[in-house]
This record gives C-alpha cells, structure tokens and sequence, in this order.
C-alpha cells in the first residue's frame, strides 16, 4: 500500500465536518465538533506475536515517548489523546502520544509504531510505521468494533498489519481488544484569545453522546457523555478466538538440503554406459560412494504458526556423460535450490542448465513431508524423509529420462533459525570430494533403486526407467535426455546385449 500523507487532526475534522454538512443547512463546524483530551488507548496488538517476539525472536518491546507496556509482556497503553468529537456524526477522532520499538537482533527485524490514531466512524486503528529507515504514514493496523462502554472492543488486523508484522496470517486474524478511556482532565492550558473552544467537553445535557461505530445521529441517544470511568486492564486471553500457541516467524539464519536427485540417475550417469562424471560446486558436496549431495547456507523465511517454510540453498551439480570428441551428450547443471512448504505440502524448484541454455525456477518435484508441522527443537527446523515426486515440468527438464510422476530420492533438510544453532550432519560431503566417476551397475549408493524399475522393460523409454537387462551394463537407462541419436545407439546397444544373452543361453 503507498504511503500516506500525514494530516493533521485539525484538517481531518474540517474534512470530516464539511462532509457531514453538505450543502444542506447545518449548525457551524465548531458547534459541530468538540474538542476532546485526555485520553488513553490501551492495546496489545496480537498475544501470541508478543509471546513470539519475546521468547522465540528473543526480541523486546521499547516504549517510548509517553507510551508504556503493561508487565508480563502485556499490552501497551498510549497517552495524551487529544482529538474531536463531532456532535452531528456522533463520530470520535484522536491521536496518542507515544511510541513502541519492536526489536529482534536474533530474526533480524526492527520496527517503530508511532501517532497512533483511532477513528470511531471508521472503526479504525491507525499508526505510522518506520522500517528499513522510512516511514509510512497512517497504516491501518486493526478495524474496531466499536461500543458504547469503548472498553475491550474486539479488533480484527488488517492485511496491512501482516505485513507490519512478518504473518500474513496475521491478515483477518483477531487482534488483542483495545480499550479508549478518559483520563482525569489535564490542568487547563492558558488559551491564547476568548474565541477559543473550551478544552474539556460540556457536561451539559447537549453534550456529546457515546460514539459508535455508526455516522448516523440517531444510533446513539443523544444526552450521554463520553466515557468518564477508567478501563480495567485489558487481558489478550479475553479474545476467545485468540490461540494459546505462539507463533514462530522470521529469517532462515542457515541451513542444509540433503538430496541425491534420483539414485538410479547417478549410477547410471557414472556407470560403464553412459561413462560421466558428476561434479558438486558453489558450496555443494556429494557423499562417498557417488552418494546424495547436500546443499548449504540456506537464507529465506519461516512461520511455524502457518506452517509455511521457504528456504533457498546454495550449490550447484553437474552430470556429465556419453562424451565423444570432447562434448557431452548429456550436459545437465542443477542450481539454486529453493523449497516451498506449506503445511507439509509444496515444492522443490531449481535453475537448470542442459548444456548452454539455462532455464530458472523449474519446479522439478511435488514435496510432501510426513507432517504438517514444523516443530522447532533448538532453534532448528528439521524435516526428514520428505517425499519428492517428479513433475512435468521436472520430466522435461530431464529430458525425459523418467516420466512424471516417478518418485525422486526423499529429501532431507534443516534450517537454522539463529545464528550459531547446531545443525545436523548432512549426509552430503563426507569424503570431501565432490565428484563422483565410475560406479558399479547396482548403484554405488547401495539401495533397492539402483538397478531401476524393471516393470517397464529395455523397449520401455516412456513411463519409466529402461531398466532390468541393462543392470549389469550401468542401471537403469533413462533414455529421453540423451537426445535421439543418444537414445538409438543405447536402445541398440541393449538389443546386442539382450541378443548375446539369448545366444549365450541357448549354447548352454
């Protein structure tokens, strides 16, 4: 939302005023509007962010310049509000003094809420907001539901307050109830000529009603004075919709991806078939035994109350193979990981390079994880044995050597939410190498997948892995990414391989 202008109190009641007037005949703006001081706004934004910046980011609530929080991390009451109350529209308008700092050096976010501002007719909170060294003026951070007593009335955060604060969850959520009291009458302030309205409201029978919500003169009976009784302190746990968990949010500080891509791929890539190399760069490493790969350094966000994850990590692999004359016919590069999680849902996406054409963000997998969860144990997120199921986007990335729909190797990551935090061994790196050349036709990484699926057969090259005959000569031959020449000379290759076979079985 752009920023707005700053308008004094003075011009927001003349436009307020000359609205409600109209053309029409109407008493003159100052018998309409009344001046009003000596007010407080007592309000605790959400508990559960309070709980979440207090304990999780390991941040804290400075209140300055008039404004004060409540101890136990409670709410926050602003002072001095001076304003209008416009007899006509039975609408209150007042601004508070004070200002309130949210700092957190550990999920690295800084923000300043100032000029709280609450608006009857609107059923609004408003606030300006610095971060990042500017200042937007006049946010609306909450709609009010506003009553007679103006004493616990229910709040609802606005879009714009989850982006104030980190959650778009926050968006429609209910807020903490925010409570409008008046104070005793400050001492009288001398007026500088006899025209000048009274400072405190008449207490005459013509005086103001209790605002509401409504513009409409006849909402409120007439006769009543604003509220004169102080507001016991308000309790964020008299929101019945409000939730006991706190919520967990904030920058990725660091982090892993253990993924080995597909083990039959990398058997095959360095098998006695396609004869490659694999090549782990840029921060990447790859375990002994032409093993799975780990991915590091992850930056991105995190909420553990939305359960969303978003993490990219750096590294990049290479596979090569079927080299002639120098080039390769298979020249595939992954790089730039990045996962999207929402509640155990999402996606894995990377740039690919097939030789010198690069294509960015290819969601190459479908992730499920086992839980919706993300569970936070010293301050590390840890999501194990997430499900990785080819796409089509991911199909043709591959060039087809495996249809979508086949199941990739699961995936293991962690991210660290501070600094410093222990992350788990990565299963990628451990010989320090970063390549793998040669490799056995089982899969050098030993599990049931290296010789491919055999439901598809040699003659198979969609909706599979051209495996099972092909196992002795370098696993499962995905045959798409070879590009047709590729293809031809190994689907050739397998038929002399099955027709010695056949010959050989036959002498016997």
């Amino acid at each position: 939302m752009s920023a707005r202008r700053r308008r004094s109190l003075a011009l927001a009641a003349a436009v307020a005023t000359a609205a409600a007037l109209g053309a029409t005949a109407a008493p003159s703006a100052s018998a309409a509007e009344i001046p009003l001081s000596g007010y407080e706004l007592t309000w605790g934004i959400k508990e559960s962010y309070r709980t979440y910046v207090a304990t999780y980011a390991r941040g804290v609530f400075t209140p300055t310049a008039g404004a004060s929080q409540t101890e136990n991390n409670g709410a926050f009451t602003f002072t001095d509000g001076k304003g209008t109350y416009d007899s006509t529209t039975h609408v209150m308008s007042l601004g508070f003094q004070g200002e309130l700092n949210i700092k957190s050096a550990a999920h690295r976010f800084e923000l300043t809420l100032s000029d709280l501002k609450f608006d009857s007719g609107k059923g609004e909170i408003t606030a300006d907001v610095e971060r990042d060294g500017t200042t937007e003026d006049d946010v609306p951070l909450a709609t009010v539901t506003v009553t007679r007593a103006m004493t616990d009335m229910a709040t609802t955060l606005t879009e714009e307050a989850g982006e104030v604060f980190g959650s778009d969850t926050y968006a429609g959520a209910a807020g903490d109830p925010l409570s409008i009291v008046k104070k005793a009458d400050p001492e009288p302030e001398p007026e500088p000529s006899t025209s000048e309205p009274a400072t405190t409201p008449p207490a005459s029978p013509t005086a103001e009603p209790q605002p509401t919500g409504s513009v409409t003169p006849t909402a409120v009976p007439t006769g009543s004075a604003p509220p004169t009784t102080q507001a016991p302190t308000p309790t964020p746990s008299a929101t019945a919709s409000q939730p006991t968990a706190p919520a967990t949010r904030g920058d990725i500080a660091d982090g892993t991806l253990d993924w080995g891509v597909k083990q039959s791929f990398r058997a095959y890539v360095t098998g006695s078939v396609a004869k490659g190399t694999i090549t782990a760069s840029d921060g990447a490493t790859q375990a002994s035994g032409n093993g799975a790969f780990t991915f590091a350094d992850a930056t991105g966000t995190y909420d553990t109350e939305a359960g969303t994850l978003k993490a990219a990590f750096k590294g990049a692999v290479t596979f090569k193979g079927h080299e002639h004359d120098g080039a390769y016919s298979l020249d595939l590069t992954l790089s730039d990981l990045r996962v999207n999680l929402t509640k155990g849902k999402g996606t894995l996406t990377a740039d690919v390079a097939d030789h010198d054409e690069t294509s960015q963000d290819v969601v190459l997998a479908d992730l499920s994880a086992p839980s919706a969860a993300l569970t936070v144990k010293d301050d590390v997120i840890t999501l194990d044995k997430v499900t990785a199921t080819l796409t089509e986007a991911g199909a043709k990335a591959f060039g087809g050597f495996y249809a979508a729909g086949a199941e990739l190797d699961p995936v293991n990551l962690a991210v660290a939410l501070t600094k410093g935090a222990e992350l788990p061994a990565g299963s990628g790196g451990s010989d320090g190498s970063g390549s793998g050349t040669g490799g056995s036709g089982t899969g050098t990484d030993g599990g049931p997948d290296a010789s491919g699926s055999t439901t598809g057969g040699v003659g198979s090259t969609i909706g599979g892995d051209l495996g099972g005959s092909l196992a002795s000569t370098g696993s499962d031959v995905p045959v798409g990414a070879l590009g047709a020449a590729a293809g031809a000379a190994v689907a050739a290759g397998a038929g002399v391989v099955l027709a010695l076979r056949r010959r050989r079985s036959t002498a016997e």
